[in-house]
């Protein structure tokens, strides 16, 4: 469950003005119960930063095992993972160019890189992987 920031301040807020009413009643003195509360504050604000900080650690250690994907070696090991039948024949008649530049796409490198790695002008790359994008969208 996730932790909620203004419910958990709310209810802070709310302890807070019973104690200080009780401090009020039992003759402490205003300076003392400002230096009470600005104290409980920070300790209030400092767990709930670690909370907060804790929550979103144990999610991303969720995420990250749930998302232990391995991307592929290869052009070939792209194409097996694909799984529709029409996507994996279009893919199949592409030429070795475009299928190097999807590969290198989908490990994330941008066209420049592309350009760099199979020597072909960044343009081409970006034509090509635009034009496959359009046949793609038809396709599917």
């Amino acid at each position: 469950m996730a932790y909620n920031k203004a419910k958990a301040e709310y209810i802070w807020r709310k302890q807070k003005d019973q104690e200080e009413r009780k401090l009020r009643a039992l003759g402490v003195d205003e300076d003392t119960i400002q230096q009470l509360h600005n104290y409980d504050w920070d300790m209030f604000k400092a767990e709930r930063n670690y909370k907060s900080w804790n929550i979103l650690m144990d999610s991303m250690s969720e995420i990250e095992e749930k998302e232990a994907y391995e991307p592929p070696h290869s052009v070939e090991a792209l194409l097996d993972e694909i799984e529709n039948e029409q996507l994996y024949n279009l893919l199949r008649e592409l030429d070795n160019w475009t299928l190097q530049m999807l590969f290198y796409k989908s490990l994330g490198y941008t066209a420049k890189e592309i350009e760099a790695k199979i020597g072909m002008p960044e343009s081409m790359v970006h034509n090509r992987i635009s034009r496959l994008r359009k046949k793609v969208k038809k396709l599917l």
